[in-house]
């Protein structure tokens, strides 16, 4: 009998060996499935930013990007910049709706929209919204994305934003004045391709001395350590303590915000630090590419 027991104990035994050998395997191979998905999003989305922005004298700008810091949560942010045939240069940021595969090649195509509606020569931020709003919310795709795009004229110094859903820009001046573009306004539009039809205001206002304004999403002011009013206020602090600072590093301090937040989700930054128009006044007005 006891010679039994031991067979029937070792064979159990066996048996929970077995299986726990053939989960672990499937264990491995999911997680090397998701860290493939992982690569791959990266590689879509470092990919598809752009690498070099428009600038103009007088004008500097700087971009960050930073992914998300767990599984799948990348590819959903961008920022964006090339400039338009009238000289006019248009910058933009914008956050995709999820955070895997899907959302880093959606975001793509909305970069893509967005550029070929500008160039078939809507220089308005809000018509530029609205016609790529009309065209993604066409498509059978299930995503949408918040958006906030910007035009600058160097030739005026004037700037025109629009928002889809988006959080407004933040500014400074070398006065030590700061703020939100649009801080509590209302009527922003809705995210791109939820609802088609609808329209998008655009905010008209211009660079009058030195200063800096960051176009930016809200993994970087938003977050379980403070929440998007602090972020943002965060953030305008970084710019008037660092108006005379260049782009880069004052891309980077604002990067910093996010880490203060505690965020989890992916997070692009756009600096655009600008002399004002008194000091450009015999500078060439055309803008260049750097």
């Amino acid at each position: 009998m006891g010679g039994r027991h031991r067979q029937i104990r070792s064979a159990s035994a066996d048996d929970l060996l077995s299986q726990l050998g053939r989960l672990t395997a499937r264990v491995r191979e999911e997680i090397e499935v998701q860290r493939a998905r992982v690569e791959l999003a990266e590689a879509l989305q470092r990919g598809m930013l752009p690498t070099t922005l428009p600038t103009a004298p007088g004008l500097r700008v700087a971009a960050r990007y930073a992914p998300a810091r767990s599984g799948l949560d990348i590819g959903g942010d961008w920022y964006d910049g090339f400039r338009l045939s009238d000289g006019t240069l248009a910058f933009s940021v914008g956050d995709v709706q999820g955070h895997d595969v899907e959302a880093a090649a959606y975001m793509g195509q909305v970069r893509i929209v967005l550029r070929a509606v500008a160039a078939m020569g809507a220089a308005d931020p809000g018509e530029i919204l609205g016609t790529a709003n009309e065209l993604l919310a066409a498509t059978d795709d299930p995503l949408f994305a918040t958006c906030l795009f910007l035009c600058f004229d160097p030739r005026t110094w004037s700037v025109r934003t629009s928002r889809a859903g988006h959080t407004g820009a933040v500014w400074a001046r070398e006065d030590g004045e700061c703020g939100v573009i649009e801080r509590g306004q209302e009527d922003i539009g809705l995210p791109l391709a939820v609802l088609p039809g609808e329209t998008y205001t655009v905010t008209r206002y211009r660079f009058t001395q030195p200063g800096a304004l960051a176009l930016l999403t809200d993994g970087v002011v938003e977050g379980p350590r403070f929440p998007l009013e602090e972020g943002l206020d965060a953030v305008a602090q970084v710019l008037c303590d660092g108006v005379h600072e260049d782009p880069d590093t004052l891309a980077d301090r604002v990067m910093e915000v996010a880490e203060r937040t505690g965020h989890s989700d992916d997070a692009a930054v756009l600096v655009l630090s600008h002399d004002g128009p008194e000091a450009c006044r015999t500078a060439d007005a055309a803008p260049g590419v750097v």
